[in-house]
């Protein structure tokens, strides 16, 4: 089966000002990208962010991830898209395990509510390990990679393909968050964030622990657009590449930085 041609897309933190999401959104839609994404964290829901880039453009999907799910419930996350005003048609949704002791089985467990409560919407699952990847493919609309290099992205793809291949149907899409940053201080940008989540916990300490990279270098840090454009093209192991931006959270450094990732 041949590949859909590879789609790019741009993320932010939660909680990015509502000043600077609906420009920024607005900015993305004219660039060319399929949807803009945010993350959710304990201080900022990712859904609020999303209704704020609503309010900016109507021609983009709307994607989060991820929502941890020992955190927020299938059903309080129902709630949240409703109270929003969120239109589950535009509407990409990734969860993760957190910290649950047995993120496979609790992970496995969710499916029948996330269907159950989120009818019509999209659910993508984190996925970093092989048997997580495999579910994803298996049970999920999706799966969603943080944190790679072109290779690992590629070997990943390859789990989810064969979870897919052992349900019967055909792989769904995979996207992945490649932080991005661009200019004089880019290396400087990604190492800072970097290091921000090698000390999160345990989990991302081992998962950088097997990409095997150098401190700071796993994702773009380029000099202008025509590096991080080179940059971005190696990973191709993915369907949706998210440009994670790396930027102040202001509008015109955002709308620059998401100008000079646009898709070609």
């Amino acid at each position: 089966m041949t590949r859909p041609e590879q789609k790019r897309a741009f993320g932010v933190a939660a909680g990015l000002p509502a000043e600077v999401c609906a420009p920024l959104a607005a900015a993305c839609e004219e660039a060319g990208y399929a949807s803009v994404w945010a993350n959710d964290h304990p201080l900022a829901k990712g859904l609020e962010t999303l209704a704020e880039f609503a309010k900016g453009a109507d021609g983009v999907e709307l994607g989060v991830a991820v929502i941890a799910l020992d955190r927020q419930s299938p059903a309080e996350i129902a709630a949240d898209v409703e109270r929003l005003g969120l239109d589950p048609s535009r509407l990409w949704i990734g969860v993760g395990a957190g910290f649950t002791k047995k993120p496979l089985t609790f992970m496995t467990e969710q499916i029948g509510e996330l269907r159950e409560k989120l009818p019509g919407i999209r659910v993508i699952m984190a996925a970093m390990g092989p048997k997580m990847c495999a579910l994803a493919g298996s049970e999920y609309d999706g799966a969603f990679f943080n944190w790679m290099t072109p290779e690992f992205a590629a070997g990943a793809r390859t789990k989810v393909e064969a979870g897919a291949a052992d349900a019967g149907h055909e792989a769904p899409p995979v996207f992945g968050y490649v932080r991005t940053a661009v200019g004089p201080d880019a290396a400087e940008r990604l190492a800072k964030e970097e290091s921000f989540y090698r000390d999160l916990h345990d989990g991302y300490r081992n998962h950088f622990a097997r990409l095997g990279e150098p401190e700071g270098t796993v994702g773009v840090a380029a000099a202008d657009s025509a590096e991080a454009q080179e940059k971005l093209a190696a990973y191709e192991a993915l369907d949706v590449i998210v440009v994670r931006g790396l930027a102040s959270a202001k509008v015109e450094p955002m709308v620059e930085l998401a100008r000079a990732a646009a898709p070609a």
